[in-house]
């Protein structure tokens, strides 16, 4: 069983179109390469926030962004219609070697966006360290049984994508070789009975959501 801990540092910190967070926390992970993915650009800069890096088709930015960031912001076109700016900011990401990553933005905006977003984050999560950041919660795609040390009382959800079979421990809500799938069953606000929680995944995969670690990152081990 894997054991969950929040010891690592982010590589980068990736910005979708969707519900950005204020500037705090961009000037928290100063330090980390700042992805935008495509039209996200265009609210970072109104912000404040400069991206080192645009990736996507550029159908989203809007040409006074481009022109406040010129010299200042590498572009890179990404054209490919069969893959959404989120999956080219992740190939982007790890042509640089960045394996971990956090990323904001994932949800807001259209709903068959925030969809897409997540089954890409399934997929490529089985080769990064993705970790969405989202009103101070955090969401990891899970694929293994894995232990991790709650705080009292933490509200966890365990996401089905788009099934598991699951054992849980230390949870207040427990499950028991037991089936989640979406349209049928999910494990959504269970609640840690215990300063150990255990995930037993018999099958399929999940996505777990935690309070934030900011400015942690996971890691497995």
């Amino acid at each position: 069983m894997n054991t969950l801990r929040f010891t690592a540092s982010f590589d980068a910190l990736i910005c979708l179109n969707g519900s950005i967070p204020s500037e705090d926390l961009f000037e928290q992970f100063a330090e980390l390469p700042l992805i935008a993915a495509d039209g996200a650009a265009t609210t970072l800069v109104a912000n404040g926030v400069v991206p080192e890096f645009i990736v996507g088709d550029l159908d989203s930015v809007d040409a006074d962004t481009l022109r406040r960031i010129d010299g200042l912001t590498e572009v890179i076109v990404e054209p490919d219609q069969d893959a959404n700016d989120f999956e080219k900011t992740l190939r982007f990401a790890e042509g640089q070697l960045w394996k971990r990553l956090l990323i904001v933005g994932i949800h807001g905006g259209d709903l068959e966006h925030t969809l897409n977003n997540w089954s890409v984050m399934m997929r490529y999560g089985r080769t990064l360290s993705l970790t969405a950041l989202d009103r101070s919660r955090y969401a990891l795609p899970l694929y293994a049984s894995t232990q991790f040390s709650a705080s009292e009382n933490e509200f966890l959800s365990l996401i089905p994508q788009p099934h598991a079979q699951l054992t849980t421990e230390g949870l207040q809500w427990p499950l028991s070789n037991e089936a989640l799938w979406l349209g049928g069953r999910e494990g959504a606000r269970n609640r840690a009975s215990s300063d150990v929680v255990q995930i037993t995944v018999h099958d399929g995969s999940l996505l777990f959501f935690c309070d934030a670690r900011i400015p942690f990152a996971p890691e497995f081990g």
